[in-house]
């Protein structure tokens, strides 16, 4: 039988700083939507180490939510549920509410756009005060933060034009337009980020 799982090297290195921040910044109970999961392993990982929420994976790929599938089916964990099909940029989304949405890594492999269907769309799911979670490289002040970051971003580029590292102040302000208060920024390992964005009134 053909295993269904995929693996992501760098979820083994970073899953437990971003986890560092994920319980400082989640709520202790609800709903966790986790926008563009990939592989799964983020997802079982914290829906592991965070029995008193519930995790809800999603990805627009069907091989990725064949993965996630196959790692949840392995974990058997109670507060993980199964993978929607969701697309970031569309204007549907398959769930309705979500006390707190989380994003990694997923706005600088995408268009643009997808990277404002997300603001858009967990603006409208979150309760106010509730967060929304992104993970990734960013350029701070029109800058790369680091030579690898400069050197990752050509190579996004030169795969898809619509992609690339972007800048921290273009998302906090189309955060902002779309809801959203100034972000608390935690620099990460490997010369990440994390921005945490809280839903205003």
């Amino acid at each position: 039988m053909t295993d269904a799982r995929r693996h992501a090297p760098a979820t083994q290195r970073n899953r437990d700083p971003i986890l560092a921040v994920l319980r400082h910044a989640l709520p202790a109970a609800g709903l966790v939507l986790e926008v563009s999961s990939g592989s799964g392993e983020h997802a079982v990982h914290f829906a592991a180490a965070l029995p008193g929420l519930t995790w809800q994976p999603s990805d627009p790929d069907p091989a990725a939510r064949a993965s996630i599938a196959a790692w949840a089916a392995e974990a058997r964990l109670p507060n993980l549920r199964p993978p929607l099909a969701l697309d970031a940029a569309a204007e549907q989304w398959p769930i309705d509410r979500a006390d707190a949405v989380v994003c990694i890594n997923m706005i600088h492999i995408a268009p643009w756009a997808a990277g404002l269907g997300l603001l858009r769309g967990a603006a409208r799911r979150l309760p106010s005060g509730g967060p929304l979670i992104l993970y990734g490289p960013y350029r701070q002040g029109g800058r790369h933060t680091a030579p690898s970051n400069a050197a990752f971003d050509a190579g996004l580029r030169a795969q898809d034009p619509a992609w690339g590292v972007r800048d921290l102040e273009a998302v906090a302000e189309a955060a902002a337009v779309a809801g959203f208060g100034a972000p608390e920024v935690v620099a990460m390992p490997a010369n990440n980020l994390t921005l945490v964005f809280r839903r205003r009134d």
